[in-house]
């Protein structure tokens, strides 16, 4: 009887430890399959609500705009963290997801005779309150979380890249107008030169001129400077130098509901993550039974143990209501993310909206304001206004065509950031 009990024992053990083998060649299988390819297979994607939405996020950039240009650009020279991290936690999802099967391993002791004891050691879990389930629950979380930390971080390096672009596409449409209108104050300041050299104007007057041309002078300095050195810095970033694009996009930014924001998501995540984590804990503080094999040159035995990870004490119903109180701060702090994004994203749709109506009522300025300065223009050709009545028109003019300028490309600003909160710069299939 003893004989056969051994032989069952032994059986349970070399199962076990195939079981094992298989565990073992399919975590090292699934690391060749990483290493090259972190990206998620559309059956992946169908396993995971999360995912499978973070998967079909189409980008609002269209393709082959200069903005699409700049994002391959910078993606094709993009070195991801979180990309390492999305890996160790599908690794650890792996492992967790065999987490059922029984437990085999050697026990070496020391006896108080000196003598060396070799033990072979199985245990399988029979009832356990959920704990397993939970780990598998919170490994299947931990993917998740970081698959949205990876959207996350590649929707900001294109946000970054093409807030660059935009400052410096700024900075260049700012210095062509503060160019034209510095050649025009030069031409004003030819001719009160002459005026002054005969007597007819004041000096004064030409010194006003001086100013406004030495103004304009510094404003396009600036201008180029501050393009220059946002695209030195988008060049830094760029697999290849960005010297061919240009433009702004206009992006579509309507019907984007705050529920499907990154921010929100990455919560939904972590909040499952601490119900799991709160499962298990739970599960620590209550009793579970388990079967254990003993294999050693004496023969073998086996047996049935009920316990607990911590054990029972006074605090331990206190512990168990912590436990509850932890699920509904995570609750809580998901309800708490969709009230920021939701906050955030009608801010920023707000804006937009306003900077798109100052834009169009510049624009309509501009216009009108062009067409004073040609009347102006025209009645001093005549001898009916002053030098001085054209440059203060001109200068009116030249102060709105700068606004315009910056209006539309901090509405730019403004509808990348609405995309970046949205986690729609890049397609989620490409992530």
């Amino acid at each position: 009887m003893r004989r056969r009990k051994s032989a069952g024992l032994f059986c349970l053990a070399t199962t076990s430890a195939l079981c094992l083998s298989g565990c073992l060649m399919d975590g090292t299988d699934a690391v060749e399959v990483q290493k090259g390819q972190p990206n998620f297979t559309a059956q992946e994607a169908d396993e995971s609500l999360v995912i499978s939405g973070l998967y079909k996020r189409n980008s609002v950039i269209p393709s082959g705009s200069a903005y699409d240009k700049i994002a391959q650009s910078v993606l094709a020279a993009n070195s991801r963290s979180s990309e390492a991290e999305l890996r160790s936690a599908r690794l650890r999802q792996v492992a967790a997801d065999k987490n059922w099967l029984p437990s085999i391993g050697p026990q070496v002791s020391l006896t108080s005779f000196g003598k060396v004891v070799a033990q072979m050691v199985v245990e399988q879990v029979i009832y356990d309150n959920g704990r397993k389930k939970a780990e598998r629950a919170f490994a299947k979380a931990d993917v998740e979380v970081a698959a949205v930390a990876l959207a996350e971080d590649t929707n900001t390096r294109v946000f970054i890249a093409l807030s660059l672009y935009t400052k410096s596409q700024q900075g260049k449409a700012e210095a062509q107008v503060a160019r034209r209108a510095l050649a025009r104050m030069r031409e004003f300041e030819r001719v009160m030169t002459a005026r002054v050299d005969g007597g007819v104007s004041d000096y004064s007057e030409l010194a006003v001129i001086n100013q406004k041309t030495a103004q304009l002078q510094a404003k396009l300095s600036a201008a180029e400077q501050i393009s220059a050195t946002a695209l030195a810095e988008l060049n830094a970033m760029a697999a290849t130098p960005i010297t061919d694009v240009t433009g702004v996009t206009a992006l579509k930014t309507e019907e984007m509901s705050p529920e499907r924001a990154l921010t929100v998501v990455r919560s939904s995540a972590e909040k499952e993550r601490s119900i799991a984590a709160a499962q298990i804990s739970r599960a620590g503080l209550l009793p579970g039974l388990s079967a254990t094999g003993v294999i050693d040159d004496g023969g073998s035995s086996g047996q049935l143990t009920v316990k607990s990870d911590q054990g029972f004490g006074f605090g331990t119903g206190a512990n168990l209501k912590a436990v509850e109180a932890s699920k509904d701060a995570a609750e809580q702090s998901f309800g708490q993310s969709k009230e920021d994004a939701a906050r955030r994203i009608r801010s920023l749709s707000a804006r937009e909206g306003a900077l798109l109506q100052q834009v169009s009522d510049s624009k309509s300025l501009e216009g009108k304001s062009r067409e004073t300065y040609g009347l102006f223009e025209d009645q001093y050709e005549a001898g009916h206004r002053t030098v001085m009545d054209v440059v203060g028109v001109f200068e009116t003019l030249t102060r709105i065509e700068q606004e315009t300028v910056d209006l539309a490309h901090e509405k730019a600003l403004v509808q990348l950031e609405l995309a970046k909160e949205m986690g729609v710069l890049v397609n989620g299939a490409d992530i």
